[in-house]
């Protein structure tokens, strides 16, 4: 696909970073614009930039299956998961979460509750990224917990979380449920109908919108300490002060509708691909391994282990290909992925372990070049360490 003028050769397979955004997104953000008006004013202008907004959050709510009235509007998902994880803790209490986490639940569990034993616990998880279910029903068992946050699907791997149970188990005990959604919505369906969680995460740039534009959605009735992060208006009901990033919020609820309408073609495509991608890479680079292959993935992902071929150098050898060693918010970190980590792999291999994500726009001729290029890349980097380690 054309990811821009300077680009327009490569084959883009980071859509976990971000996905290119949808023709739907790119029209509606760019009307929204060209018109002028604040969704606070009451003259015509203001009403207009009003009337989008209201739109844009209905077609939100149509992709979750939720009210309209139960979405926040936030920069991203990192600030959804800041405003959850400060309301509902309240400053008592517990906050569960797990070791695979992105860093903006795991940094934010960690500086609201001070990371006190008492007041916060990290749960492991097993060699294919999950949790187990009755380590968690003894987490919960007869402490105070406030705050139960598991993410829906994970940034570098993929794995889907079996969230049903952990939800009833928490609920159990009296404590809220926080999710954080980033990389599933719009992938997979989500319907908040169904899915008993009491605050969801989500962030445009994930599924086809704009960067800079997320939201939280907060369930009716659940009782928090509205705690904003920024003060300074009353806008979004008190949660989030500030002037609305009109067309970003525009872009946000075209791109929901469009991923909404495809969402099931998109997924099973997508799956195929993914298929393709790792079967090839697989028989084409002997010991190389797909990290959680036997649990249940976002369709789109691979997390694949080249043993003794450094992430950054193979990456660096396939400059044709957009692809990454993780999580992007943490690319360039000098340590591994604690995602890989946590999951029992030694720090060679984590660091010899790249991402893959595909998404809407992906082609079976790209993931061809992909698979190309990358066992090229892995070769190349192998034979020149092999030199490295064996001068003559």
């Amino acid at each position: 696909m054309n990811t821009g003028s300077d680009a327009a050769q490569a084959v883009y397979l980071d859509y976990n970073a971000t996905a290119p955004m949808r023709p739907e997104a790119v029209r509606a953000t760019y009307d929204a614009l060209q018109a002028v008006g604040n969704a606070s004013s009451v003259h015509d202008h203001g009403r207009e930039a009003a009337r989008r907004v209201d739109h844009a959050r209905q077609q939100v709510a149509d992709l979750l299956n939720c009210s309209r009235g139960e979405l926040i509007f936030t920069s991203g998902a990192t600030e959804a998961n800041n405003l959850a994880l400060q309301a509902a803790y309240a400053d008592r209490g517990m906050i569960i979460t797990s070791a695979v986490e992105h860093p903006a639940v795991l940094e934010t569990a960690r500086a609201v509750t001070a990371g006190g034993p008492d007041s916060l616990m990290i749960l492991p998880v097993d060699r294919e990224g999950k949790i187990d279910h009755e380590a968690f029903r003894a987490a919960v068992a007869g402490r105070d917990v406030a705050l139960v946050s598991i993410m829906l699907a994970n940034n570098e791997t993929g794995v889907v979380t079996d969230l049903a149970p952990l939800i009833e188990m928490a609920h159990s005990v009296g404590a809220l449920v926080h999710t954080d959604a980033t990389q599933y919505v719009g992938r997979l369906p989500v319907d908040l109908g169904d899915l008993d969680v009491d605050l969801l995460s989500l962030s445009a740039h994930k599924f086809g919108g704009p960067q800079g534009v997320g939201a939280l959605f907060i369930r009716r009735g659940v009782p928090l300490a509205q705690r904003p992060l920024v003060f300074g208006g009353g806008h979004e009901r008190g949660w989030r002060a500030g002037t609305l990033n009109v067309p970003g919020i525009t872009g946000l609820g075209a791109a929901a509708e469009a991923a909404h309408r495809h969402l099931d073609e998109e997924a099973t495509r997508i799956t195929k691909l993914r298929e393709v991608l790792e079967g090839e890479l697989l028989a084409q680079v002997p010991g190389s391994y797909i990290n959680s292959a036997a649990s249940p993935r976002l369709p789109g992902v691979t997390s694949i282990t080249f043993p003794g071929a450094p992430a950054d150098a193979v990456l660096a050898s396939m400059p044709d290909v957009a692809a990454s060693d993780g999580s992007a918010c943490s690319a360039g970190a000098p340590s591994p992925s604690h995602v890989l980590l946590a999951m029992g792999l030694s720090r060679e291999d984590a660091d010899s372990t790249i991402r893959l994500s595909l998404g809407y726009a992906t082609t079976e001729r790209e993931i061809r070049r992909a698979v190309d290029a990358a066992v090229r890349a892995v070769n190349h980097v192998c034979a020149v360490m092999r030199a490295a380690d064996n001068p003559t």
